[in-house]
């Protein structure tokens, strides 16, 4: 059963399908790590939605390193009054898979 896993997940990594598998990991750590209590994929709850932020930064070079900062050290100001906290129990690749997903997020 192992070897067939690791053989499906190798092939969907050849074909370019990996991104629904990281997807699938992403949200399950966003799930996981409380990011669907204040956001959601679309629309506005205590924080912006994922595809409002994806859009903000969408030319800027440095979005996955600044989303994964913010959510390792917290913000404020930046959507408005409300702070977003910050997740210091993730560790770095989380918070990085997370930031990358986020960019993925249309409108």
């Amino acid at each position: 059963m192992r070897t067939l896993l690791l053989l499906t997940s190798s092939l969907l990594f050849a074909t370019g399908a990996a991104h629904a598998v990281n997807e699938a990991a992403a949200l399950e750590l966003a799930k996981n790590n409380g990011c669907l209590s204040c956001h959601s994929a679309k629309e506005k709850v205590v924080g912006p939605a994922f595809s409002t932020i994806a859009e903000k930064y969408k030319d800027d070079k440095d979005a996955v390193a600044s989303l994964a900062q913010s959510i390792q050290y917290g913000s404020k100001g930046k959507w408005g009054r409300v702070p977003m906290p910050a997740h210091p129990g993730m560790s770095a690749g989380d918070i990085k898979t997370v930031a990358q997903w986020v960019m993925t997020i249309k409108p």
